[in-house]
């Protein structure tokens, strides 16, 4: 006898997970910025343009190389500066017994550029003659999206708080608040999570916060020494064991009370006595940036997404245009899944789609559910209705989500899933979290889903 598509109960039962960012400051983030910092750059004068922009650091030298073929004429040097100053690196000591060293320098950097055009061979084969939904995929590849309705913006909460975490450092030491704070910074959150019958997950208690952030030197650094352009009453940098508290209240704490979860209540709800703090586990964190460890683009792939669940594909994000499916297709993976989850058709989704270079249609689209799909509808009916409402040949995504926009830099760091999108000077931000409302469908059957997919276009977008 057939198997039933009826739902199968899961065993309910707890279990620890854990996720783990990094600040803007880190070296490899450091790199994905600038990367895209070199995209923006490219897409402001020439939105077709064709870029493939990597970058390492290492002590005072950052080097960007790649494939770039562009009508922007570009200054690099300007570009890597202006990326670096803005993280926060302003000082460079060849010294590693040294207090005063960030770990680099955005006025005394060596900036090395090793930079040739895109490959002929893949122009011809991607977009050279094409019309604009006939572009090819840039290479092959598999790319996925995830969500769950665990919190507001429907990323899991391990991921959403570690970020956010990482931000909220950030935000109190460019803001003054916690002036002896530098740029270079790490976070790790585990929680204790309930797996339901229906498959769905629910967060019960922050298990462990792990922060380590670079800082001054504790009890000696002065304020106008530390902060360029402060020109403020003096203060010195507090103790170590005050510093930490300073974090657990003002970055953590506060941070906590941010985030709703989806019963309304903030993050704080599930942190308490039982939660295990670890802060600058390693005693001190002074000397950091590309002087304590070299950096590199793409090196970040988890963080960048959702922090270990769901799944990836492997492709890195930051210094490519939305021809390269590693990152605009993995977008609209993203928009799939928080839609479907969003519109109440399931509580967790992972979505996959694969390429072939050269190739505008997806090769394969696969839906997972993780068994809480809701009402009548199967995985098999999701999937459908999101061939019936999605487009993800390249060129429609770079529409669909405006990708052919300079605002790629801001991606960089803190994550580029679970941000709200805005718009701003004509630029839409993050437009791939703007989910599509597909409630519609929660009450119809599979033979209407069916129906629905038969009488539409699906097959000038997907294969059959």
């Amino acid at each position: 006898m057939a198997a039933s598509p009826a739902k199968k109960a899961k065993t309910e039962h707890t279990f620890l997970f854990s996720s783990e960012s990094v600040n803007e400051g880190h070296p490899d983030k450091l790199c994905d910025q600038v990367s895209d910092a070199v995209l923006d750059a490219c897409l402001k004068t020439d939105p077709r343009s064709k870029v493939a922009c990597e970058t390492a650091c290492k002590d005072n030298m950052v080097m960007v190389l790649g494939e770039i073929t562009t009508g922007a004429r570009l200054d690099y040097d300007s570009i890597v500066r202006g990326a670096v100053k803005g993280i926060g690196y302003d000082s460079f000591v060849d010294d590693l017994s040294s207090v005063v060293s960030k770990g680099l320098s955005c006025s005394s950097c060596e900036v090395l550029v090793r930079i040739n055009k895109q490959s002929p061979d893949i122009a011809g084969g991607v977009h050279v003659g094409k019309s604009e939904l006939d572009i090819g995929a840039g290479d092959q590849g598999i790319m996925f999206g995830y969500a769950s309705d665990e919190t507001e913006d429907c990323m899991p909460l391990t991921h959403l708080l570690a970020t956010r975490l990482g931000k909220k450092l950030t935000d109190v030491r460019k803001s003054g608040h916690l002036w002896w704070l530098r740029p270079d910074g790490k976070t790790q959150v585990t929680i204790e999570y309930k797996q339901h019958a229906d498959g769905s997950v629910e967060p019960l208690k922050i298990h462990t916060v792990v922060i380590s952030t670079q800082h001054a030197e504790p009890g000696k650094a002065l304020r106008t020494k530390e902060v360029a352009a402060y020109d403020g009453p003096e203060a010195t940098a507090p103790s170590m064991e005050e510093m930490n508290k300073l974090i657990v209240k003002e970055v953590i704490e506060k941070c906590l009370q941010e985030i709703k979860l989806k019963n309304g209540q903030p993050a704080i709800s599930l942190y308490g006595a039982h939660t295990h703090l670890h802060i600058n586990p390693s005693g001190k964190f002074i000397i950091g940036g590309p002087q304590g460890d070299a950096g590199l683009t793409g090196r970040k792939i988890i963080i960048d997404t959702y922090g270990g669940w769901g799944a990836h594909g492997g492709g890195a994000f930051s210094g490519k245009d939305p021809t390269k499916v590693d990152r605009s297709a993995a977008y609209v993976c993203r928009q799939m899944a928080k839609s479907v989850v969003k519109s109440g058709l399931c509580k967790r989704a992972l979505v996959q789609l694969s390429y072939a270079i050269g190739v505008a249609k997806p090769l394969s689209l696969f839906v997972e559910t993780y068994g809480t799909q809701t009402g009548s509808l199967t995985p098999v009916d999701i999937t459908n209705i999101v061939k019936i409402n999605f487009d993800c040949r390249p060129g429609a995504i770079g529409q669909s989500l405006a990708l052919r926009e300079p605002k790629y830099q801001e991606t960089a760091a803190y994550g580029h899933f679970g941000r709200a999108p805005y718009t701003k000077d004509g630029l839409k931000f993050f437009e791939w979290e703007s989910a599509k409302d597909l409630r519609k469908y929660t009450g119809m059957s599979s033979a209407e889903v069916t129906a629905e997919l038969t009488a539409s276009d699906f097959l000038t977008k997907w294969v059959d």
